[in-house]
């Protein structure tokens, strides 16, 4: 008998889950997903890297001005955001997104070029 309501109750409700692909689950406040890089804001410190205990992030061309970018390998990363804490231009930070499965491992690596600064202008006499 007691089965028989249960079942009855059941029909009639909403489902527990979601249909994953097609409905969205609601992203929690401080997710730590996806890497996002301004590469406007970088002075090329490398403090992002030295502080990343799982070796994630690989400055391209070396710290300082000579950098030409940064690579994240997602496979490595433990998003555990300390690359965003340290920085002090607040140029990396993780981002909400959390879909990052890929089919080739390469595809789960970040590459975020780096242009040179620019040369200052030429100061004119007058």
């Amino acid at each position: 008998m007691a089965m028989e309501r249960e079942l009855l109750k059941s029909a009639f409700s909403k489902p527990a889950t979601l249909i994953y692909p097609f409905e969205k689950p609601e992203v929690p406040e401080g997710l730590r997903g996806k890497h996002e890089y301004e590469q406007e804001k970088c002075i090329g410190c490398g403090l992002c890297a030295r502080v990343c205990p799982s070796f994630a992030i690989e400055l391209m061309g070396g710290p300082g001005p000579k950098m030409t970018g940064l690579k994240i390998d997602l496979g490595k990363c433990l998003f555990c955001q300390q690359c965003e804490e340290v920085c002090p231009r607040d140029c990396l930070r993780l981002t909400t997104e959390y879909e990052l499965a890929v089919i080739n491992k390469e595809d789960g690596i970040l590459n975020f070029p780096r242009e040179p600064p620019a040369p200052p202008a030429p100061k004119k006499e007058e």
